[in-house]
Order: C-alpha cells, then sequence, then structure tokens
C-alpha cells in the first residue's frame, strides 16, 4: 500500500505531493492576475495585452521578432492584440533606425500609466508573499521556478534581483 501523506522531502515526491503543487500553481496564478484582469476588462484587453504591455514596458525599443521569441505565441495571435494596443493609444511603433523593416515597440504615455497600475497590483501581492514567508522560501521558490522554465529562458535569471 502507497503512503498517500504529503511530504517535505523533495527527494520523495509521492504523487499526492506532486498534485498539490500543480493545484498550488493553478490557484496562486489565479489569484495572481485576479486583479490585473479586473483592471483589463473593462478596456476588452486580456492576459495577451497584458503580457505584450508588461513585456513592452520592461524592454522599450524590443522588436516585433524579440517580443514574438518572449511570449512564444504565433506571429497572428500577436499581431491581433498589439494591434489592439496600438489601435487604442497605449503601444506605439516605430521604424527601427537601421533595418526600416523593424518596428521598434515602446509604451505610451498611456500605455507606461496602465503597466505601472498593473505591474503595482502584482508587485503589491508578490512582496506581500515574499514578506510571509521570509528570503530563504524566496530562494527555494526562486529555484523551483528556474527548474520550471525551459532552458533558453534561465539565462534572463542568471544575474542578482534587481
Amino acid at each position: 500500500m502507497t503512503d498517500k501523506k504529503l511530504t517535505r522531502d523533495p527527494g520523495d515526491l509521492h504523487e499526492i505531493a506532486l498534485n498539490r503543487g500543480i493545484e498550488m500553481l493553478y490557484f496562486g496564478y489565479r489569484n495572481f492576475v485576479a486583479k490585473a484582469n479586473a483592471l483589463l476588462s473593462p478596456l476588452d484587453f486580456g492576459r495577451a495585452h497584458h503580457r505584450v504591455i508588461y513585456s513592452v514596458g520592461r524592454s522599450p525599443g524590443l522588436t516585433v521578432g524579440e517580443l514574438l521569441a518572449t511570449l512564444r505565441i504565433t506571429k497572428q495571435s500577436l499581431s491581433r492584440v498589439l494591434g489592439q494596443l496600438v489601435r487604442t493609444g497605449y503601444v506605439a511603433q516605430l521604424t527601427g533606425t537601421r533595418d526600416r523593416r523593424q518596428r521598434l515597440l515602446s509604451l505610451t504615455d498611456k500605455g507606461r500609466k496602465l503597466e505601472h497600475r498593473l505591474s503595482g497590483l502584482q508587485r503589491t501581492l508578490v512582496a506581500e508573499a515574499y514578506r510571509e514567508a521570509g528570503s530563504e522560501a524566496v530562494g527555494g521558490f526562486e529555484k523551483i521556478m528556474l527548474g520550471l522554465m525551459c532552458d533558453d529562458d534561465r539565462p534572463r535569471f542568471s544575474g542578482e534581483p534587481g
């Protein structure tokens, strides 16, 4: 008979503990995006819009190709979302100076304000969780998240948090 108790020993990975971790990721993510979703909904924006706004806000001058690679979405999906963000004045597209075919993306003032509100909600939630968990737990969380990522995404997090 298999022991179904929860375990804290990462070397003893019972199915029930793994399922609990998966479920915790689902519920944590749901709460992580809830307030942002509520802010986006009246604008007729969703998760994809938020991801574009966040990514462009972190890397002004990002090319469309770089954004596609970061988000790992199809050109068709990005085109719909990006078109809406540009039409509604949240994202600006500039022509590249070296390559006129490039479209460089940046947030407009309106886009920066929205990104600041969205990220502020999420930073508050993460800061609260970090404070409750303590610095040792934060390090453990980062190790787990790195373990869940694809190898080619990890270098982005190789430095110290800033």
